[in-house]
C-alpha cells in the first residue's frame, strides 16, 4: 500500500499546487505509516519535489499529453495506482483537478472527497474535514472504499519543505484511441500576467471603477503587489475585463493569501467566491457596502484617491528593503 499524489503542472513546470500537494500527501503516507509516490506528466525537473516529500516519483513523458485531457489523464493515473498498490490518491482542487477526479474515482471504483482542507482526522476510519456552502461552513466525510481520493483545497495546508532522498522511474502507461475520443482544438494562454488561479495575492475591481479606462490604478497596484487582477460579475458582463478575470459564485473562487477589494459592494454571489482567502480588504466610498462585513480591514473612501496613495507607499516601502 502506498500513497499516490498527482502533481500537476504548466508546460513542464510545477505550480505551487503541485509542491502543496505532495506536502500534504507526504503527512498522510506519515500517517498511513506508507511511502508516498508522486507522478507526473511531462514535468521538467521532478527533483524539485523530493524538496516537499516524494520519496519516489513515476514520470510520464508522452507528447500526447502535452495538453490536459481528463479521460487520458485519468487513465494514466488510474494505472500508476494499480502499479504502485496505492489506497490513498490525492490530486490538487485546479480547474484540471475538478474535471479529473470525479473520473478517476469512477475508474477506480473509489470514493471522492472534494475540497479537503486539513490533514485526515483518522485513517481507519478515514475521515476527512471538507469546506461546504461556499466555505461558509465544514462538515467530516467518511470514504468507506478501498481507494479513497482526496481533492485538496488550495492553499489550505501550505508548502512544508521535507528534503528526501528520491528516486526516478519512468513510467509508460498504456493509452487507447478511446483515451482521446476529446480533443483541443485551440489553447489560449495569457502572457506576462499572474493568473487568479496561481496567485497569492489579487487585486479585484468593481463598478465604482466607472469604466475600463480606469482600470490603470487597479494594474498598478497589481504591479507593485506582484498580484493578479480580477472583477466582480458586473464588470465582466459590461466587458470592460475578460471573464476570465470574473471573480464569484458564478465565476472563479479564489484562496489567495490577500484579496484587495476595490469599489466592489460585495454582492452574495462575489463573497461566496472569496471567501477562503485568508485576508480580505476593500476600498469602497460607501460605508454601507455589505464587503466591509465580510473584510478583514476596510478603508472608506474614493478609490481614486486611496488606491494612488497606496500603491506609492508600497513603492517606497519596497525601494528601501
Amino acid at each position: 500500500m502506498s500513497v499516490l499524489v498527482f502533481a500537476d503542472n504548466s508546460e513542464g513546470k510545477f505550480k505551487k499546487t503541485a509542491f502543496e500537494v505532495t506536502s500534504y500527501g507526504k503527512k498522510v503516507a506519515e500517517l498511513a505509516q506508507t511511502n508516498l509516490v508522486v507522478l507526473t506528466i511531462n514535468a521538467n525537473d521532478v527533483s524539485e519535489l523530493g524538496l516537499y516529500g516524494a520519496e519516489k516519483t513515476l514520470n510520464i513523458n508522452d507528447e500526447k499529453l502535452k495538453t490536459f485531457n481528463a479521460k487520458a489523464y485519468a487513465d494514466a493515473i488510474k494505472q500508476a495506482v494499480q502499479k504502485e498498490d496505492a489506497s490513498i490518491v490525492i490530486v490538487d482542487s485546479s480547474t484540471n483537478g475538478l474535471y479529473l477526479a470525479p473520473l478517476l474515482a469512477v475508474n477506480l471504483e473509489a470514493g471522492y472527497a472534494s475540497n479537503v482542507m486539513a490533514l485526515p482526522l483518522s485513517i481507519d476510519p478515514f475521515k476527512v474535514k471538507r469546506k461546504a456552502f461556499s466555505t461558509k461552513a465544514y462538515n467530516i466525510s467518511e470514504i468507506n472504499t478501498a481507494i479513497k481520493i482526496i481533492g485538496l483545497s488550495k492553499n489550505s495546508f501550505g508548502l512544508i519543505e521535507n528534503s528526501v532522498d528520491s528516486s526516478n522511474v519512468d513510467f509508460s502507461p498504456s493509452l487507447s484511441d478511446d483515451d482521446f475520443n476529446i480533443k483541443s482544438v485551440s489553447l489560449e494562454k495569457m502572457t506576462g500576467k499572474v493568473t487568479i488561479a496561481d496567485a497569492d495575492v489579487i487585486v479585484s475591481g468593481g463598478r465604482g471603477l466607472k469604466g475600463p479606462e480606469n482600470w490603470g490604478v487597479i494594474e498598478d497596484l497589481a504591479d507593485v503587489l506582484g498580484a493578479a487582477t480580477a472583477c466582480s460579475k458586473p464588470v465582466s458582463d459590461l466587458g470592460w475585463r475578460p471573464h476570465s478575470e470574473h471573480v464569484g459564485q458564478t465565476g472563479k473562487p479564489v484562496s489567495s493569501n490577500l484579496y484587495i477589494a476595490i469599489g466592489i459592494s460585495g454582492a452574495i454571489q462575489h463573497l461566496a467566491g472569496v471567501n477562503a482567502a485568508k485576508v480580505k480588504v476593500v476600498i469602497n466610498t460607501d460605508p454601507e457596502a455589505p464587503f466591509f462585513k465580510a473584510a478583514d480591514y476596510g478603508i472608506v473612501g474614493d478609490a481614486f484617491d486611496v488606491v494612488p496613495k497606496l500603491t506609492e507607499k508600497l513603492k517606497e516601502f519596497k525601494s528601501n528593503q
